[in-house]
């Protein structure tokens, strides 16, 4: 089973941080959401951060803003990944530039449209 990392997953069925969960669910991946101020998202447990997971993901994707993301790119590189989404909103020059010198695998586009469905099939 193919595993994915919802790094800023929310508990807010509202934001696109819980509707990917909810998305990569759907496609049959284990999810792992990711955020410190939770327990669990959508029936997930959720994760503090990158190094609590129980394993490398195949799929991290990002719903943080691109100075919060920035900071947590190294980690990401400990951590590995086969697909970096940058979701809408996430990205910027300065987090692409460091993203591809840490030779991040990145894509810059809607991981839910990537899955094949609309975030507005997933709620809220």
């Amino acid at each position: 089973m193919k595993t994915a990392a919802i790094l800023g997953a929310s508990a807010d069925s509202a934001k696109f941080g819980h509707k990917a969960v909810l998305a990569y669910a759907r496609q049959g991946y284990a999810v792992w959401p990711v955020n410190p101020k939770e327990s669990q998202i959508a029936g997930h447990p959720a994760y503090r951060d990158l190094a609590s997971l129980p394993g490398r993901p195949d799929v991290i994707s990002v719903y943080l803003p691109p100075p919060v993301l920035l900071n947590q790119l190294p980690a990401i590189a400990n951590r590995g990944c086969d697909e970096l989404w940058l979701n809408p909103g996430t990205d910027s020059l300065e987090v692409v530039a460091e993203a591809e010198r840490l030779g991040l695998p990145i894509i810059r586009a809607c991981s839910i449209v990537g899955l094949g469905l609309s975030p507005a099939q997933l709620g809220a």
